[in-house]
């Protein structure tokens, strides 16, 4: 008996004792393509030579110095290389050690900064459904997958919620995309309205929806709309790339794609790659003078807030991936893994929707495809999936709840930065093969 109080207590797991590129291999010998990156982290694959030779650099000079005392080269030139590269306007890095805690401390700085300014009534922040900012208890507070608000909803702070950017379910049959991104966009703008504009933060979103939704990317037009909205009432604009940025999508940031900027961004997985635990915040030149002209001092620490051997680390995977020109391969390979997840399922009676950019796709598991009816959540339809996929030799990470919270299963894939054609293939063979097992045990 593990004495490891693991996500499940009810049953075991294999043990990963290494890992090689793409693949994972378990103490039985068996080797697992890593087609989910984990859960989109190891965007460089397992033991890359160069990340290991930075970790060993960097453990033999300093590993750990507490950010109270020093800063140190490797947080700093970390930091450098970040906001060389960010999207325009942001031009400090607060560094901490997961995409939760880098959503905490966006919302934190974002509460600070009206303090600052002497608007401290601004205190609500807005998302969305069906959305996932992390599990601390602010994160959680903002965040729309409500399987995961019930167990705690009664000491969760309050949060607001509009509809996600989800065209698949909610686009009118009489409206374009883009008329259907603008009126979505819209009920921010009301919901702004109803608060009071002078009580409103910040508006929370991830720009390519990854867990709850199974890579959902918005519609045209409706993070400018966003943007207008957030710049009218003086709100700001804090977008979640914890899964979908740092090249995850095909751009280094997935708001380069979208024509915007936020106020505030979180950073995490492919900023480490899995080597290191390792998350940012990137917050605007704006929100920085408000605090250097008020306090001087943003009142939120944590003990590993820019651990010098994980910035080596992260920094050396973001020079590896420059470097190699990964991007490019992920636009390219990312095309080719588009084309044969549609070639697999573009007609599978039980499949209704492929969606995605770069290394970043889903699928939606649907009883009927012609009326998007969902399998009954009793039959937990993405465990079934993913126990599956594992036994023909492919870690997907799948989901349910996808339609409303309750119903609704989907897979989403986010394989390494560094897989080639075959690579994708053998991913879409092995979970085609998954999806039709899982769905024939289902019955």
């Amino acid at each position: 008996m593990s004495q490891i109080l693991h996500r499940s207590i009810a049953g075991g797991y294999p043990t990963a004792v290494s890992g090689e590129g793409v693949w994972l291999i378990d103490s039985d010998g068996k080797r697992y393509l890593d087609g989910s990156g984990g859960a989109a982290v190891s965007c460089l694959g397992h033991g890359h030579p160069d990340i290991r030779a930075a970790m060993h650099a960097q453990i033999d000079k300093l590993a750990y110095a507490h950010t109270s005392f020093f800063t140190s080269q490797p947080a700093e030139e970390l930091a450098e290389h970040l906001i060389a590269r960010a999207p325009n306007g942001l031009s400090h890095v607060f560094i901490c050690s997961s995409g939760s805690e880098a959503v905490e401390a966006c919302l934190k700085l974002a509460r600070h900064y009206f303090v600052e300014r002497g608007e401290p009534k601004r205190i609500q922040f807005i998302s969305r459904r069906q959305s996932y900012h992390g599990i601390t208890v602010g994160a959680l507070s903002v965040g729309g997958r409500m399987k995961d608000r019930a167990p705690f909803k009664e000491m969760l702070l309050q949060g607001h919620h509009i509809a996600p950017c989800y065209a698949y379910r909610d686009q009118r049959a009489d409206e374009t995309l883009e008329q259907y991104g603008l009126r979505v966009a819209d009920e921010l703008e009301a919901k702004i309205l109803e608060l009071g504009p002078e009580t409103v933060a910040a508006f929370v979103a991830e720009t390519v929806v990854g867990a709850t939704l199974g890579c959902v990317p918005p519609v045209p037009g409706y993070f400018k709309r966003i943007r207008e909205i957030c710049d009218r009432h003086g709100v700001l604009l804090i977008l979640d790339e914890v899964m979908s940025g740092m090249g995850r999508t095909g751009t280094l940031h997935a708001c380069e794609q979208e024509g915007i900027a936020p106020d505030l961004m979180a950073i995490a997985k492919g900023l480490g790659a899995g080597y290191v635990p390792i998350g940012a915040m990137l917050a605007s030149s704006q929100i920085i003078a408000a605090v250097r002209q008020g306090s001087g001092a943003f009142p939120h620490s944590q003990t590993y807030n820019g651990h010098p051997l994980a910035c080596a680390t992260a920094l050396a995977v973001q020079q590896v991936i420059e470097r190699d020109d990964l991007l490019a391969n992920v636009r390219r390979q990312g095309a080719h893994l588009e084309r044969r997840l549609k070639e697999r399922f573009g007609n599978h009676h039980h499949v209704g929707d492929v969606r995605g950019r770069g290394h970043f796709w889903g699928i939606e598991l649907v009883a009927d495809r012609a009326s998007k009816t969902p399998f009954d959540p009793a039959l937990k339809l993405h465990a079934r999936v993913k126990q599956a996929a594992m036994a023909h030799g492919l870690m997907v990470y799948p989901m349910g709840g996808t339609a409303d919270g309750n119903a609704g299963d989907h897979v989403l894939l986010a394989p390494p930065f560094i897989a080639d054609a075959a690579i994708m293939d053998t991913l879409v063979e092995r979970l085609g093969e998954a999806v039709d097992a899982a769905i024939a045990g289902a019955f």
